[in-house]
């Protein structure tokens, strides 16, 4: 029995890894082929020598374009329209949210992303390194109290806990969340021998174990 708990576990680990990396190179590929494959012709015709990451390039400066439009008003309103009619197929809809919501919540500029990375300590574990993904109030029986989610990954980054804990428990690190990601995939081997607090003002110390 335990056995197949720990071959279920680790199952479902590689599964979850495993799948958001090869949907994102699946569609890569994909988006620079179907690019390449419209554009290609064109370059042919208008240029006689062949000019090697051309495809590559189109396929880069296209993104690019889309990054632009989604950060203008009318674009995010028409990408957001576009989105919601494609949400309305049902394979579509399980592929693309969950991949969707895992890139999202390394972008700076999505609100329900990772805003940055914080230290809290965990009843089970001491202290851990985790992002803050959400600052709230609670009531617990002396009126409201602000608190604060941190994730804190497991299994890479794709599985992990949510500690919940008051405000001033946490202790935000000067690391940006790409620092915060480097430190967690490299098994802390990128942790930095000092780590200073966020300039703030009003910042509490590290939590003490």
């Amino acid at each position: 029995m335990i056995v197949v708990q720990w071959l279920r576990r680790r199952f479902v680990t590689g599964f979850v890894v495993t799948v958001p990396l090869v949907i994102s190179l699946v569609s890569l590929v994909w988006v620079f082929r179907a690019v390449d494959g419209l554009v290609g012709p064109i370059y042919h015709r208008r240029i006689p020598f062949e000019i090697p990451g051309l495809g590559i390039l189109t396929t880069a400066v296209l993104i690019l374009a889309v990054g632009i439009v989604a950060t203008n008003v009318f674009g995010k309103r028409l990408l957001q329209r576009a989105e919601g009619y494609l949400m309305l197929v049902p394979v579509f809809r399980t592929i693309y949210s969950p991949v969707k919501q895992i890139v999202a919540a390394f972008s700076p500029d999505n609100k329900y992303g990772f805003k940055k990375v914080a230290l809290v300590e965990d009843p089970r574990r001491g202290t851990v390194l985790g992002f803050l993904t959400k600052e709230f109030s609670a009531d617990l029986g002396n009126g409201l109290e602000p608190m604060v989610a941190v994730y804190v990954p497991t299994n890479h980054l794709y599985l992990g806990d949510l500690v919940i804990v008051p405000r001033e428990a946490a202790f935000y690190p000067d690391l940006t969340v790409e620092d915060g990601v480097r430190i967690i995939l490299t098994g802390g081997m990128a942790m930095p021998a000092v780590l200073g607090a966020e300039p703030r003002a009003g910042r509490q110390g590290p939590p003490q174990v």
